[in-house]
């Protein structure tokens, strides 16, 4: 195929995921009630009994139900857009590197729930509980329903990607790109980038938010250690270890041919 055919492909590709994801909108906005409900459910359930959600713009609700439609529509479709991404790189790809599809589609899609649901159940009520701690007389916390819906999407899509450290991990041990012994030895300096991370995501300076969004990802970054000592290439134990057979015989070949050149060399 040419430059311009795979262009062609792409654009193909393209309007179908977005037919999906515009007939899963339609299928979600018929239970956006539902939808609403699962999605603040953490932040009610954190408020006082007679804590309600409010909004001061006219349009404001109307938007949160568009973004959960969307929302909603990308879930739907995500395994037919999953099936369309694959048609699209699968021509492109060896056998030996097909089959690594499975496990890294498997992987992928096992993060993303996790991290969803670690988000969903975990994570943003306990940062909902440590806003609504703080009390003060004569002031009554009553949060918007815009930047209640803006915190709960970001944690979640930060947690997603979070979640996805094992996929990466075994993408780049599949090509050889990284190790286990290599990140077990740069544990302290990824521990180091991961407080870094998580005080640049957390959307307050509290010590007990950051460490709530760096936990996480340390759990994921020893879960990748192990992901890459299980999966990385092993090496021939000849061609391992300076002292094994395969060296032996290497060594014994040269002596033989170095004393056949000196007879030759006599004179």
């Amino acid at each position: 195929m040419g430059f311009l055919d795979h262009l062609d492909e792409l654009r193909k590709r393209i309007i179908l995921s977005c037919v999906a994801i515009g007939v899963g909108m339609l299928i979600a906005f018929l239970f956006v009630d539902r939808i609403a409900e699962f999605v603040l459910a953490p932040t009610l359930r954190m408020l006082p009994p007679t804590t309600n959600l409010i909004f001061t713009r006219p349009g404001e609700l109307f938007s949160f139900y568009l973004d959960l439609a969307l929302i909603g529509g990308v879930v739907v479709a995500a395994p037919f857009v999953t099936y369309q991404v694959w048609r699209f790189i699968a021509p492109g790809l060896y056998a030996k590197e097909k089959r690594f599809a499975i496990p890294f589609v498997l992987l992928a899609t096992v993060g993303t729930l996790a991290g969803a649901l670690f988000s969903h159940y975990v994570l943003f009520p306990a940062m909902i509980g440590f806003f609504q701690a703080f009390h003060v007389r004569r002031v009554t916390f009553m949060p918007r329903v815009e930047d209640t819906f803006e915190l709960y999407k970001n944690t979640l899509i930060a947690m997603v990607a979070v979640f996805q450290i094992p996929t990466l991990a075994f993408f780049l041990a599949k090509m050889r790109m990284v190790t286990a012994r290599f990140l077990w030895r740069n544990f302290k300096y990824a521990i180091l980038i991961i407080f870094i991370v998580a005080a640049v995501l957390t959307p307050s300076p509290d010590p007990w938010n950051q460490t709530v969004f760096a936990a996480p990802m340390i759990v994921m970054y020893l879960l990748s250690i192990g992901i890459v000592w299980l999966v990385e290439p092993r090496r021939d134990s000849e061609s391992s270890t300076p002292n094994g057979s395969g060296h032996l015989r290497l060594v014994f070949a040269a002596t033989v041919i170095d004393q056949a050149r000196r007879r030759h060399n006599r004179p």
